[in-house]
């Protein structure tokens, strides 16, 4: 079945950077630029839009704090394939946004948590000024109560953000958690598209990502190789493999993973591995098992399953 109506996002460099502290090399950027271009995906988030001083003492690769300057020296040719960022509330200084007629980019999507919407909004008013496309990632979804949701969606419906975002932050969701927020975000949020960001803690990346596809959510993010924070995201090279859409070639995502990524996952520690399978069970922010995969500890699951089932590790009131 050919399905005409999906945007494939691929996040690698942005979420990937997650796992690397965005130490990629302008090669290894530009191959994936031109590689997923080839390839037909029709995004490629670029890195965070994030402001340094707001982040003080971060090290990091120019892929956390994107210049345009320098982008415009990384990418002298642009393609059809279009470029987005994202920005976290609190950490992005609008001064650093340029209109989109002198920018690169295209898209300039909103991390938030629940709480934060207001914020969220007002950001993308500021950008959609500017004439970008937008989207709000709404992170921590399986954590946020019915009656926030739906105070939340009230303003969202009411904002110009075009695309709302689904986000497994903790990759504990499965199909039937999929099927039952699509189903709401497209009820109470019928003029928007849809967005899924899935994490692949238990492996269910891939099928969420493809039960929301089918269920008619056009934005799908992905990574090459499922490279992302801790258990990775979505494989590209799966989706593009299974929308059977003739714009679509896996064969430059092999050619990426081949030249680069072989080398980077023998260096960087990334995918389904137990204690982010234990964190994605027990529904929990993966900051303890990335934790415990940087200590001598690494491989005690048991030990590591025993303390985080134990009271002392359980949220307060639960």
């Amino acid at each position: 079945m050919v399905r005409e109506n999906h945007n494939i996002l691929d996040c690698t460099i942005r979420d990937g950077g997650l796992v690397n502290n965005w130490d990629f090399s302008v090669e290894f950027v530009k191959d994936m630029y031109y590689g997923l271009s080839e390839a037909g995906v029709e995004y490629m988030e670029i890195g965070y839009k994030n402001s340094a001083k707001l982040l003080k003492g971060a090290e990091a690769g120019p892929w956390r704090f994107l210049n345009e300057d320098f982008l415009k020296e990384v990418l002298p040719q642009k393609t059809d394939t279009k470029l987005s960022a994202l920005v976290d509330i609190g950490r992005v200084d609008e001064k650093d946004i340029l209109p989109r007629e002198n920018s690169l980019l295209d898209l300039i999507r909103v991390a938030t948590y629940i709480k934060d919407v207001d914020k969220a909004i007002d950001l993308v008013q500021k950008f959609n000024d500017y004439g970008y496309e937008t989207a709000i990632n709404i992170m921590a979804l399986s954590h946020v109560m019915e009656n926030d949701l739906n105070e939340a969606f009230e303003e969202i419906a009411k904002s110009p953000v075009d695309v709302v975002y689904i986000v497994d932050s903790y990759g504990s969701m499965d199909y039937r958690d999929v099927e039952y927020l699509v189903s709401k975000f497209q009820r109470l949020l019928p003029n928007k598209k849809l967005g899924l960001h899935m994490h692949n803690n238990m492996q269910l990346a891939f099928s969420n990502t493809i039960t929301g596809a089918t269920k008619g959510v056009e934005f799908l993010d992905t990574s090459v190789y499922g490279m992302g924070r801790a258990a990775g995201n979505c494989p590209t090279e799966l989706i593009v493999s299974h929308l059977k859409n003739p714009k679509y070639d896996v064969r430059p995502v092999l050619g990426i993973i081949e030249k680069h990524m072989i080398k980077m996952r023998e260096k960087w520690e990334w995918g389904y591995i137990i204690p982010y399978m234990i964190a994605g069970v027990l529904n929990d922010h993966p900051r303890s098992a990335m934790a415990v995969r940087a200590s001598d500890s690494k491989d005690k699951f048991v030990e590591f399953y025993d303390k985080m089932t134990s009271p002392e590790a359980m949220p307060a009131g639960e």
